[in-house]
């Protein structure tokens, strides 16, 4: 079920009043129920999958609990390894047989992998890493192993967060199933507020902009230059506004019943290097790899090669885990290099900011760095939207072909400017999509001196409801409806 679909406008309002008028000890089956049936409406016979990875890890984390030594961590190998290989049957097996093919004709043997046929069910990454770090926070002893089947099930499984995140952390989340949530209607509204903002960057913004994307990722070797950089521009803006959106629905759901997720995004394009980036950008995943990959390689311990093994092997990984392509192991492999990079030169780019005086002028070298950041983030981006490596590397050496010719066009000639602009639309598909960006970069910046929502809580009555209302049309004028899938469902 799409959150951006009739079916969820009629789904969560009627599990939201039913969860309010149960009583507390109703209401984890409720959740349950309504849990299933919002995964069922996706692959039906997929929920049989799911139960089946969070039994394993529901008894394996007992077990876990239980035992000492050898046999405490032969059950967290067990639970891990099997946990996994459902990931790996059914979002890798394919990818990896493939790769054997490719590497067999290419030293001469005339060999084919067997090929499964199976659809990969909707969120597996994510529901997999939340049940992960389940087992790992009890074998660490962070976490009570949970008796109670039903309730682990929907720390699973709680439908806001299901398919595509936060990835919640069991001492976050579980504890919250046994509160009495009590009608708070301040609660309600800050959380309704959050979940039409986030509407507004899927329907208004990033579902605009994936036209523009799309238009050139489908066929990206007829355009060069300008019309590469416009679609590029706007699949950096479409992929944050599709994801941020789909986790301000989710907390914002969430929040409307009284739970409290993990904040997911916070303005990740304003960042001023690499690094912050990936502290601003899918914050669940980013602190995942952190806390249960790079930690135990060895973080920031050791030497400097040991440093940087460590984070090229999680970059790796977390290339891998976004999607069973190449394109996406690049993605991942470009950041991890951008990071390295960061730091061998550190010295030396902090020697020449002071050199050329830029560290003196603090205004100017926020927007320098803030610019190189977005220009960074942008150039790995070709690679995690391209269909394939060729594409990617097209993209990539024709980004800039022909950009001043293109601008002396576009300056006189009405055709080119169709062609090379607006990508063969309406002037309009572009106007709106970039006012859009402009709108959303506003806000954030404005957010940056505290919550829009707190302020709106605390405002008149009348700019309340005008702000609403202004909301609603936005969405109803300017949004682009059918239903959309938000870009991350496919991980």
């Amino acid at each position: 079920m799409l959150f951006n679909s009739l079916q969820f406008a009629i789904f969560f309002p009627i599990v939201t009043m039913l969860y309010f008028a149960l009583p507390h000890r109703a209401r984890g089956t409720l959740l349950l129920v309504a849990s299933c049936i919002f995964y069922m409406t996706f692959v039906p016979a997929y929920i049989v999958v799911l139960f089946v990875t969070i039994l394993i890890d529901y008894v394996a984390a007992q077990r876990i609990e239980a035992t000492r030594g050898a046999a405490r961590r032969g059950w967290l190998v067990a639970s891990i390894l099997s946990t996994c290989a459902v990931l790996f049957i059914f979002k890798y097996f394919n990818f990896f047989a493939e790769s054997v093919t490719l590497t067999a004709r290419a030293i001469g043997m005339a060999y084919i992998a067997p090929a499964l046929k199976l659809i990969l069910p909707v969120g597996l990454s994510f529901h997999t890493f939340q049940s992960l770090s389940y087992v790992i926070e009890v074998y660490r002893g962070q976490q009570r192993a949970e008796h109670h089947f039903p309730k682990y099930a929907l720390y699973v499984m709680f439908y806001p967060q299901l398919v595509a995140g936060p990835i919640e952390r069991p001492q976050n989340l579980l504890h919250q199933f046994d509160e009495p949530h009590e009608f708070d209607y301040a609660r309600i509204v800050s959380g309704l507020q959050l979940m039409a903002w986030g509407f507004i960057k899927k329907i208004v913004v990033a579902d605009r902009l994936a036209e523009l994307a799309n238009r050139v990722y489908d066929a990206p070797e007829q355009y060069s230059g300008l019309p590469l950089i416009v679609g590029t521009l706007a699949f950096a803006f479409q992929i944050y506004c599709d994801f941020s959106g789909y986790s301000d629905v989710a907390i914002g759901a969430a929040q409307v019943m009284g739970f409290r997720l993990m904040r997911n995004f916070d303005r990740p394009y304003f960042s001023h290097s690499i690094s912050e980036f990936w502290r601003r950008w899918h914050i669940s995943l980013s602190t995942w790899f952190r806390d249960y990959v790079y930690v135990p390689l060895g973080g920031n311990r050791g030497t400097l090669a040991l440093r940087v093994r460590n984070l090229f092997i999680v970059f790796l990984v977390s290339g891998l885990w976004h999607g069973a392509r190449w394109t996406f192991v690049v993605w991942g492999a470009l950041h991890g290099i951008y990071l390295i990079a960061s730091i061998l030169t550190a010295d030396l780019r902090a020697r020449l900011r002071h050199a050329v005086g830029l560290d003196r002028v603090p205004s100017l070298m926020h927007v320098w760095q803030t610019g190189a950041t977005f220009v960074l983030v942008c150039v790995a981006w070709v690679f995690f939207r391209a269909t394939s490596l060729h594409d990617a590397w097209y993209v990539v050496t024709h980004l800039f072909a022909g950009v001043p010719s293109q601008l002396a066009q576009i300056a006189t000639d009405g055709g080119a400017r169709a062609r090379l602009l607006f990508l063969g639309f309406e002037p309009s598909r572009l106007v709106l999509g970039t006012a859009a960006v402009v709108a959303l970069l506003a806000m954030e910046h404005v957010q940056r001196s505290g919550s829009v929502r707190a302020r709106l809580a605390t405002a008149p009555v009348a700019f309340r409801w005008t702000a609403y209302s202004v909301a609603v049309l936005l969405i109803m004028t300017l949004g682009v409806f059918g239903s959309t899938k938000f870009i991350y469902f496919q991980f």
